[in-house]
């Protein structure tokens, strides 16, 4: 067999259970449990041998080729008519939580020392869109995959608290069922997750939290295009010919892939049958993708910098909760 083949389909396996952990507990989220299981088949002793040896090379390759995939199937879930009809007001605010979310915890994570890429990456998946928006922004700054596998963990556990959380503080708040959706939507990290919080308040509010949260997703492709500038210009900078050769293309193939799907959706020529099946294969895509980077976690070394990534997670969470609360009252 193919080196990748092991480990795309110890990847698939892990996709299975993880949806049937889905259908048993639809409060668990694919991608959640996607991500928990690929933790687990790295640490447990019947599949850590597999998982760090003969499939680590499948594994590394949905963590990168299928999340590109998965993340061009995501721009189906956004037309522009949606962006508009939320208002000037709301958009303005999206914004105003993605940028004081992304350059806050971005600025915290270098003053606190953390590692490589994991001040980027943790403030890339807090501010947009959870483990999709840093598996996007690490193929441009082709990122550590420990420092990715990190990342996504610590936003995959801030995410799944959130969905506990946060429903207990729309009554202390004072929050009506569409504020609630929209501070949902503007706080939460994942797709999936912001479903299953904002549907305990009932379909005005889910309505609500995924308007906003699929505008915060709109971000992403900018936001990568902005740091392939970047990578460019410093690889420009250094005059050699190795790093000319690596300097990312202004727009990625796959944010280019994205943006199509968005003007795609917004010709309103899918079906709705064809956008429940690529819904689907989104999900799959991205399950699969987050299992891999999840099996890559290593939990012994996480110690020597687990209390500061945890500080910083902690911290994120409460810029982001704090001005999105801000911001839904301002706008409603």
């Amino acid at each position: 067999m193919p080196a990748p083949a092991y480990g795309l389909g110890l990847a698939a396996c892990g996709v299975a259970v993880a949806w049937a952990v889905h259908r048993v507990v639809p409060a668990v989220p694919l991608l959640t449990a996607a991500v928990v299981l690929g933790i687990g088949a790295a640490h447990l002793p019947g599949t850590r041998g597999l998982v760090r040896g003969r499939g680590r090379a499948g594994l590394s390759l949905a963590g990168k080729r299928l999340m590109r995939l998965g993340i061009v199937l995501l721009g189906l879930k956004l037309s522009l008519n949606d962006v508009l009809g939320l208002g000037w007001a709301t958009v303005a605010m999206v914004f105003c939580v993605v940028a004081a979310t992304f350059g806050g915890t971005w600025w915290l994570g270098r003053r606190m020392g953390l590692r490589g890429d994991q001040p980027l990456l943790i403030a890339t998946g807090y501010s947009i869109c959870g483990a999709s928006a840093i598996g996007a922004v690490s193929e441009v700054s082709d990122s550590d995959e420990r420092d990715v596998a990190t990342s996504v963990a610590l936003v995959t556990l801030c995410g799944t608290l959130a969905i506990a959380v946060l429903p207990l503080l729309q009554q202390p708040l004072g929050l009506g069922d569409a504020q609630f959706g929209r501070w949902v939507g503007a706080s939460v990290h994942d797709v999936g997750q912001v479903v299953a919080a904002a549907q305990t308040a009932g379909p005005a509010a889910l309505k609500e939290a995924v308007l906003v949260k699929l505008m915060r997703v709109a971000l992403l492709a900018p936001l990568v295009a902005a740091l392939a500038v970047s990578v460019r210009a410093r690889a420009g900078a250094r005059r050699t010919t190795t790093a000319a050769a690596r300097r990312p293309p202004l727009v990625p193939l796959f944010v280019a892939g994205f943006l199509c799907m968005v003007a795609l959706r917004s010709t309103g020529l899918p079906s709705a049958a064809a956008l429940d099946a690529a819904a689907t294969g989104q999900e799959l895509l991205l399950a699969a993708a987050l299992f891999g980077l999840g099996s890559a976690v290593h939990l012994p070394s996480l110690t020597r910098t687990g209390a500061r990534v945890a500080v910083l997670g902690l911290c994120a969470w409460g810029v982001i909760a704090g001005v999105s609360y801000a911001g839904v009252l301002l706008t409603t």
